[in-house]
């Protein structure tokens, strides 16, 4: 009789649950000792596999105080970095400004000139923030972070030949001056599925939401899929506080029968992974027999202490290549950075890096913020792994499949240190 109104009660807990207000987010906070050191730089070439691992301030066998050295007497340069420094997005645009100035610090470029500037997390506030710094001599624009802020900039950025490297993840904004840097969900999806299905994984089920950013990784996750003929045998989409979700999931498990699925890929963070997840051990579609798939939402405290999403795979940075820079921050600021201020910081550290190459080469007069340059294939190392951007502006990112395992994440399978 008590275990039957238990069950009773977490049923009735799993439907109020789903009335809890969903936010997604997709996002990270950075970094690592990287080949350069702290500053975590230079193409992935000249960068030996133990780098990311050992947390010395090595790189090539140079230390850092002779990487600095580098910087030292180069000519001046002028970055713009906008950001969303008031609005509701303004606390953010703070961690990203501080890791950006932590990423010159470390680096050493003393006539690297960063002019920060107010987006206001709207489209009109990055355009006047993109003239602004144009007329004030910039050279690269790091930013913005809003998508609705890329489209403020971008144009008129490219009307003044600037290259902008911006931090959203709306690959739709990429192309000609423009390189979207975020964490595209795309990639991801990819590689979450391509490790299952070499587990053997082949049968899977869909639980996504129908939003923007539930139909793009569905419809990339479908794809994958069938390009490698496996079978989606199950699919729910489902609105916000839709409680037919409920049933619909329960469905998934007829009584008697064994599932037809192995997986469920499920792109959803904070209380909504709990509640999808609790909802099928409810109908006994435990852990330990449908293994959990998803996306770097799941890079979340919130989401990694939850019992039942014990075992779960995704694919995102690995963690421990920005542990040294949450160290560095936290000592510097004396608080723990957002996960999106890596981005800041590679993307700082990326710019003075360009420069040096474009000052230092045969005749350069010039920093090497040009195209051929931010699309090298060999890519580059941060403190989020390697990345590279393509030629249509898109970032590609060198990631792990992390797992869960009782409140930690664990490095099953490790990012690639080469493209």
């Amino acid at each position: 009789m008590t275990k039957k109104i238990h069950s009773l009660n977490l049923f009735i807990s799993l439907i109020t649950c789903l009335f809890i207000a969903l936010t997604l987010s997709a996002c990270v906070p950075a970094g690592s000792n990287g080949p350069f050191g702290r500053s975590g730089w230079e193409t992935t070439r000249n960068v030996p596999p133990a780098t990311l691992e050992s947390g010395t301030p090595q790189a090539a066998g140079q230390s850092l105080p002779q990487l600095q050295n580098r910087f030292k007497d180069l000519p001046p340069v002028k970055v713009a970095i906008l950001l969303p420094l008031s609005g509701p997005h303004a606390a953010l645009g703070q961690f990203m400004l501080k890791a950006a100035q932590l990423a010159l610090f470390d680096t050493g470029y003393e006539n690297f000139n960063l002019i920060p500037r107010d987006t206001e997390g709207t489209t009109t506030g990055a355009s006047n923030a993109t003239r602004s710094v144009i007329d004030e001599g910039a050279q690269l624009i790091l930013g913005p972070l809003l998508s609705s802020s890329v489209r403020g900039a971008k144009d008129i950025a490219r009307s003044h030949n600037v290259n902008v490297i911006a931090f959203s993840t709306d690959g739709t904004l990429a192309g000609q001056n423009t390189f979207i840097m975020g964490f595209m969900p795309e990639g991801q999806v990819s590689r979450v599925t391509h490790y299952a299905l070499s587990r053997d994984i082949k049968n899977f089920a869909l639980i996504a939401p129908k939003d923007k950013y539930g139909n793009l990784v569905s419809h990339h996750f479908e794809k994958t899929v069938r390009q490698k003929n496996a079978a989606l045998t199950n699919k729910i989409r489902f609105s916000a506080d839709d409680p037919a979700i409920i049933n619909q999931i329960a469905a998934l498990k007829v009584k008697g029968s064994s599932p037809d699925f192995q997986a469920v890929f499920m792109p959803v963070g904070g209380t909504l992974a709990d509640m999808i997840s609790s909802t099928l051990s409810y109908n006994h579609l435990m852990p330990n027999n449908i293994r959990r798939l998803g996306t770097g939402l799941w890079d979340d405290p919130n989401v990694i202490r939850q019992s039942n999403m014990q075992g779960a795979w995704f694919a995102a940075p690995a963690p421990r290549t920005r542990a040294k820079f949450e160290q560095n921050y936290q000592t510097m600021y004396g608080n723990k950075p957002a996960r999106l201020a890596t981005l800041a910081y590679d993307a700082t550290a990326l710019a003075a890096i360009l420069a040096y190459r474009g000052y230092t080469q045969s005749g350069g007069i010039n920093p090497a913020f040009d195209q051929a340059a931010l699309t090298d294939p060999r890519g580059f190392n941060g403190v989020n792994g390697i990345f590279r951007f393509h030629t249509n502006g898109v970032v590609e990112r060198g990631l792990a499949i992390l797992e869960i395992r009782e409140g930690r994440l664990i490095e099953i399978d490790p990012a690639p240190t080469q493209f």
